[in-house]
């Protein structure tokens, strides 16, 4: 599995507190390595996933495989939820989830890229297509106004455990810090 490099920044890291949430000991949490980031085209406009059936908006992105560059994970990520190839063209760092309540632990490594061009449809999961999943082209501001008044009206996944709604309560909050992020840092 692939290891976070020392000294990389940690952009942000959100914990059951953040959600009003006593945290409970971990023990030997299971630990996923993630790849996402923020996507422009070339109207400056970025790319969103839209799982309608929960009300979720998130950025593109997901879990690295076995021996995976979190690079090529970004771009696999990518082709699959867009279609896109892109180019990356910065790593911002990381941001890390821990979820008590579930013993998991989640680390994202964060990249900014642009769309180069659409290659494909999208190749959604059966579980993205469940939740009628499609990719969006936002503007930054209205993105982070979108992601941010999702985080009250999200609905649990038919497709999920019973954690469901607890897991994307931490994927559109993070998200939305990410995009927070640059936009006060780069933008």
């Amino acid at each position: 599995m692939y290891v976070v490099v020392i000294g990389m920044r940690c952009i942000g890291k959100l914990t059951d507190e953040d959600f009003n949430l006593e945290s409970v000991p971990l023990n030997n949490p299971r630990i996923r390595y993630a790849a996402r980031g923020i996507i422009f085209n070339e109207d400056g406009k970025v790319a969103v996933l839209y799982k309608q059936n929960k009300n979720e908006f998130k950025l593109i992105g997901g879990g690295i495989e076995e021996d995976e560059d979190p690079k090529k994970a970004f771009k696999r990520e990518t082709l699959e939820e867009t279609g896109y190839k892109i180019e990356i063209y910065e790593c911002l760092g990381t941001f890390e989830e821990i979820k008590t309540h579930d013993n998991f632990k989640q680390i994202s490594y964060v990249y900014v890229a642009r769309a180069l061009k659409k290659v494909s449809k999208p190749h959604y999961t059966e579980k993205e297509l469940n939740e009628n999943s499609k990719f969006l082209w936002l503007d930054l501001k209205n993105a982070l106004k979108i992601i941010k008044a999702s985080q009250k009206n999200i609905l649990p996944s038919k497709f999920e455990s019973g954690l469901s709604l607890y897991h994307t309560r931490f994927v559109v909050r993070r998200d939305y810090l990410i995009l927070k992020y640059y936009k006060q840092n780069y933008y």
